[in-house]
């Protein structure tokens, strides 16, 4: 029954790369994506891994907190998506005075993990009574 988050802003790759890496562990088992990051070969899988074990100890220092139960083989990646940052643009001289801008972007990071309990209870719809 717990739910953690664990987010990394500002992060220098780009989007649509960090994209391809989180797609790899969408859904999958948390120490199931531990391993599946730690053998990719892209370059954005190793701040992933950072942040997919970060969520790991929040979720640990929050069932702590609350008293409850707290096994790390229930967890899973509930959600985890990348979203835009702020874009650093640098000029490169050219020929005959001109200038080429190059666009270094950033991305922010979210990881979602979840017990399978938290998972069904948010899932199953709430039926109302019929006149």
């Amino acid at each position: 029954m717990v739910e953690s988050i664990a987010r990394v802003r500002h992060i220098r790759v780009t989007p649509q790369k960090a994209r391809r890496v989180v797609a790899l562990i969408k859904g999958k088992q948390a120490e199931e994506a531990l391993a599946i990051l730690k053998f990719a070969p892209q370059g954005a899988s190793e701040p992933i891994y950072k942040l997919v074990a970060s969520a790991i100890a929040n979720a640990r220092v929050k069932a702590d907190k609350d008293g409850e139960y707290f096994d790390e083989q229930g967890l899973f990646v509930k959600n985890a998506y990348v979203d835009e940052g702020t874009t650093l643009k640098r000029f490169q001289p050219r020929a005959q005075g001109r200038a080429f801008q190059i666009k270094k972007r950033t991305s922010h990071i979210t990881v979602v993990l979840s017990t399978p309990e938290v998972a069904d209870a948010a899932a199953a719809p709430t039926k109302k009574a019929s006149k």
